[in-house]
Order: structure tokens, then C-alpha cells, then sequence
């Protein structure tokens, strides 16, 4: 499994890749419900394809003074975790935005019967960061889960499908 932690360094693999690649973007402490995610991206990319996981805890994704910084980061368990899961490639990017970032993807149908009211910023924070991963460093196609009602949907119209 190689392990890329950089957008650049991944960049410079997808340039040189030539299978196809399907990526599933999580924030890390991964569980069952990412094995089944990894299974479907493996069926997707078919036995010569990668499997590409991202581990990017989205700050964006949080409410400020919320507990971002207490997110579970269990780097060693995760590696594992897809080394045995039989993933490609480990995205483990240390930084996705400039500091001075001004664009951004913003979803404002879908999230309104979620949790989006009382989340506010989260799913404009999950789009972003998926449409980022999508231009820097995945795979042809993203592997979704966790909210059917709304991952799917909503990570199509990011992705510009």
C-alpha cells in the first residue's frame, strides 16, 4: 500500500496512474461501514483498478469552538486497517486549504431536512472538501456512505455528476 500525504504528491501519482482508481473519502477512524465501502470501490475499480482512501479530519466540517480538535485520530489503526482491507493507496493529506481560501462548494437544498439547520457550515464543508480531493488526488469515481439520503446525492452533484 503506498501512502501519499501530500496534494501534491498525489497530483503527481495521479498523473502517472493508469488504472482505473476509486477513492473513499473519510475522516479517519475507520469501521465496518468503511470496510463496505472499500468492498464496493474494489468492485468498481475491478482486480487491475486502485483503491485509493482518503484520511482528512475537515475542519470545515466543524462548528466553530465544536470538538474538531477532539476528533479520534487513530493514524497506526486506520493504516492497518487498509493495509488488511486490501486498499492501493492512503491519502493522508496533513493540510487541504490556504488560508486566505475563498472558494467554496455549498449544497443548500438537500441539507435542509438533515441536519444542515442545526450543523451550520457542515455540509458546505464536506462538499468542499470532497470537490478538492476529486480535483487533486482521486480516483475516477468516489465510493459514499453513512447518510444514503444524502451523501450519495450530494457527492454526485460536487463531483459534477
Amino acid at each position: 500500500m503506498k501512502i501519499i500525504e501530500s496534494t501534491d504528491a498525489a497530483q503527481a501519482h495521479v498523473r502517472e496512474r493508469r488504472a482505473k482508481s476509486v477513492l473513499v473519502p473519510t475522516m479517519g477512524a475507520l469501521h465496518r461501514g468503511h470496510l463496505e465501502l472499500i468492498r464496493v470501490a474494489r468492485e468498481h475499480a475491478g482486480k487491475d483498478g486502485e483503491v485509493a482512501v482518503s484520511i482528512f479530519v475537515n475542519p470545515l466540517q466543524f462548528e466553530p469552538g465544536s470538538d474538531f480538535e477532539k476528533y479520534p485520530r487513530p493514524e497506526f489503526a486506520d493504516e492497518k486497517f487498509c493495509e488488511n482491507a486490501g486498499v492501493n493507496l492512503l491519502l493522508r493529506p496533513r493540510e487541504m486549504y490556504f488560508d486566505d481560501r475563498s472558494v467554496y462548494v455549498e449544497e443548500t437544498r438537500l441539507s435542509e431536512g438533515l441536519c444542515g439547520a442545526a450543523r451550520p457550515g457542515h455540509f458546505r464543508g464536506v462538499c468542499t472538501v470532497v470537490a478538492k480531493l476529486g480535483l487533486s488526488a482521486t480516483g475516477n469515481h468516489p465510493a459514499h456512505g453513512a447518510r444514503p439520503e444524502f451523501s450519495g446525492r450530494n457527492h454526485r452533484r460536487a463531483d459534477g455528476a
